[in-house]
């Protein structure tokens, strides 16, 4: 296993700026994962470990362009089954032929997981998850994922685990002996390669009495369950939550937990260890956490102990039809606290219970006392909206609801989805009802909706998303499940006021098949992904008027802070009448100039010139962005390498030098040219000749800001002729290892004739 290095705050340049750079990609993709750099990634279920369904970070699309004649169906990316995982979002990754791409993971039920190029949808890989001679499961006799079962949850990315990132994915499948499996697998990001010695047979066992129990303990059984709720990473540790196939008994409900470098089971709980049911499902929602390590998530119908401990706990240990706060303290789950309501057992009986929605953490907010308010909140099949302080859930009390505020009759006809949170706003989108938005005012709901839309959504009502420039041009998107499916987006601020619908444009433009049941749209970079019964639908703005050539440009090595030489990229406008160009821009790392006029004529061409400028160490991105009067803007991409470290002079060159014999040493000197102080792991000599070179260094482990240390290198040829090697650098501030050249050239000692007498 490969370790991976913890990104630095120092930075090194390479003067010698066309060398070609060694691979050292784990240190490159720590960099990429800087803030700013990644802040559109989304590498988890409803972006964030909260589950706030929020993207705060997205420039591109606002109210003012998403609309039917600038916003629409890009293009659709078919894949082998059934998409009920959301699909992730991982930007910068560098393959191992240094490409880089933005890469779009989609997970399907016929066990297969696939890496597609996020821009234009190109393949880059596929891996099935199958082991050898098995399938996909059927669908166990319960048509809630069907006619296959393989990937059903989110899985979630790492990208700093493993040499280029990880994606964890759990598989279900069946083999030719009619066993069934659960099977944890960790895949390189860039190779698909399965890491960690994966994957990891789901197998366990808890103490208890319940279904399917056997001298004392409560046993895991793979065919009984399918992985339902998206995939948790939290302190290294994956954590799982299991569904059953519909209510077919026996089942209970399990959490297990895996550590994400070892694959190792790290911990198991069980939340009906002695009664029965009480699965995970939180439809499709994944188990939530917060900075303090606590895991939260919403159990169905089960058992549930009235007989409570002095401290209020379950004496049993079952928890059916709760609201659930759960400890990680010394790596092991345990349950915190819990609300459940005053009716909890009728409620289970009447399979009116809260496992049909996620929950979701809410942030910090300052009550009408002036209190700092940690809430959470979820929602199921009773209607209720239940708003619980985190701090103290509310436990159960036969008399009443002990919850810090609940909203009764909130969806009338129940939640099978999970809520999306921006700006103060709480959006719901309840089984048969409108998308509702809840404006908190001092830490509270208020009674009615602030806004909905004018439509209502069937079932499974609708898992909204959000996408938001900070806390301006906040736009919701929902997808209703119908024949053909319907993607929409609201202005935030108002439900009333619907921007686009995939059913506005002429002749079917933007159709993209039928629904699929628990489907969160998933945006970043300027475009929305929509998983399918057969695949991805990818919706952005519609293609410019105007058209670039070539859209993106790499280049090499480049010192922090310097600029390189240009590239020219053209600007066309291909259309029939002129265009007014209303800026050219450039962010991040690019730079550029530009002979464009204010208006390009019919056919008319003018040339960009754009510079790779890095601010900052390792892989770095910039974009060249032109907007004209007509069509959606056109980008262009820039990547490169910055470097910080100087050498002076950036080669070594020795004269002739007797073979045997050393030469005087020659000094290269090494500059950190950051603010902060960088860590050198190695110096040493690497080359064909490597042996003919010596060297000795004032350098220690740490490079001071500004500061300088030398290495001088000592030239012994062991034969006569031309000798080479390198002087190789590995060090935390980008592009490492660098690399000085060193030369000489060995001569043959000369022969002394004997004196002739």
């Amino acid at each position: 296993m490969k370790r991976s290095i913890a990104a630095s705050p120092g930075l090194l340049v390479l003067v010698r700026s066309r060398h070609r750079l060694l691979p050292l990609l784990p240190l490159w993709l720590v960099l990429l994962s800087a803030p700013g750099l990644r802040a559109q990634d989304v590498l988890t279920y409803h972006n964030d470990n909260p589950r706030s369904g929020l993207n705060p970070a997205e420039s591109i699309l606002t109210p003012a362009n998403v609309n039917p004649t600038e916003f629409g169906l890009l293009i659709t990316i078919s894949v082998d089954g059934l998409v009920d995982a959301q699909p992730l979002y991982a930007s910068g990754v560098v393959f191992p032929n240094k490409d880089v791409h933005d890469v779009l993971i989609v997970a399907t039920e016929h066990d297969s997981v696939y890496a597609f190029d996020a821009v234009n949808g190109a393949l880059l890989w596929q891996a099935s998850v199958l082991v050898s001679s098995e399938t996909a499961s059927d669908d166990r006799g319960c048509g809630q994922v069907s006619p296959e079962i393989g990937v059903t949850s989110t899985p979630v990315i790492d990208r700093s685990s493993g040499p280029h990132g990880t994606v964890y994915v759990v598989a279900m499948s069946k083999d030719g002996s009619g066993n069934y499996h659960q099977r944890l697998h960790a895949l390189d990001l860039a190779t698909k390669a399965e890491e960690f010695g994966g994957p990891m047979e789901i197998q366990a066992k808890y103490p208890g009495t319940g279904d399917n129990s056997s001298n004392g303990y409560v046993i895991f059984d793979p065919a009984q369950y399918k992985e339902r709720p998206g995939l948790l990473l939290l302190n290294h540790v994956i954590y799982t939550g299991w569904s059953s196939h519909c209510d077919i008994t026996p089942y209970t409900g399990w959490l297990i937990g895996y550590d994400e470098h070892t694959l190792a089971q790290t911990t198991v709980l069980n939340v009906i260890p002695n009664g029965s049911e009480g699965a995970i499902w939180q439809a499709g929602g994944g188990l939530a956490a917060d900075a303090d390590g606590y895991i939260y998530f919403l159990v169905g119908n089960g058992t549930f102990d009235t007989t409570l401990t002095p401290k209020g706990f379950p004496n049993q240990g079952d928890y059916g039809n709760a609201f659930m706060k759960l400890s990680t303290a010394g790596g092991k789950l345990s349950v915190a606290d819990y609300f459940t309501m005053s009716n909890t057992v009728d409620e289970s009986n009447g399979d009116v219970d809260l496992g049909s929605g996620g929950a979701m953490l809410l942030p910090d907010m300052i009550d009408g006392t002036g209190k700092t308010r940690q809430l959470a909140v979820g929602a199921g099949k009773d209607s209720n909206i239940y708003l619980a302080d985190r701090h103290n859930m509310g436990k159960f009390n036969p008399d009443t609801d002990n919850i810090y505020q609940e909203l009764d009759g909130a969806l009338p006809s129940g939640e099978w989805a999970s809520p999306a949170y921006f700006n103060g706003t709480l959006y719901y989108g309840g089984v048969s009802d409108y998308l509702k938005a809840f404006q908190f005012s001092s830490a509270r709901l208020p009674a009615s909706p602030t806004s909905q839309s004018a439509i209502s959504f069937t079932y499974p009502g609708a898992t909204p998303s959000v996408s938001a420039n900070g806390s301006q041009n906040g736009i919701l998107w929902a997808t209703e499940n119908t024949y053909p499916a319907v993607l929409h987006a609201y202005d935030a601020t108002n439900l009333a006021n619907e921007l686009y619908n995939s059913n506005q444009a002429p002749n079917g433009r933007d159709q993209f098949g039928n629904g699929n049941k628990f489907i969160a749209p998933m945006i970043s970079h300027g475009r929305v992904y929509v998983g399918t019964t057969s695949g991805v639908a990818v919706f952005g703005l519609l293609p410019a008027a105007t058209s670039v050539a070539p859209a993106s440009l790499g280049f090499g090595t480049e010192v922090v802070g310097g600029t390189s030489a240009a590239q020219t990229v053209t600007l066309s406008n291909p259309s029939g009448s002129a265009l007014g160009l209303t800026s050219i821009s450039a962010t991040g790392s690019a730079a550029q100039t530009n002979n464009c006029p204010s208006r390009l004529a019919a056919g008319g061409k003018c040339t960009i010139n754009v510079k790779f400028a890095p601010s900052t160490p390792g892989p770095s991105k910039g974009t060249v962005t032109i907007v004209a009067s007509a069509g959606g803007p056109q980008t262009v991409s820039v990547a490169g390498v910055g470097t910080a470290a100087k050498f002076v002079p950036p080669s070594v060159t020795f004269s002739s030098q007797t073979v045997g014999t050393s030469s005087a040493p020659q000094t290269t000197t090494l500059t950190n040219k950051a603010s902060v102080a960088v860590r050198l792991f190695q110096i040493a000599i690497a080359g064909a000749n490597a042996g003919d070179f010596s060297k000795t260094t004032s350098c220690g482990v740490t490079l001071g800001a500004g500061a300088s240390c030398t290495v001088a290198v000592t030239f012994t040829p062991t034969v006569a002729g031309p000798r080479t090697a390198s002087v190789l650098f590995s060090d935390d501030g980008g592009g490492s290892p660098q690399s000085v050249p060193v030369s000489g050239t060995g001569v043959a000692p000369s022969v002394r004739r004997p004196l002739e007498r």
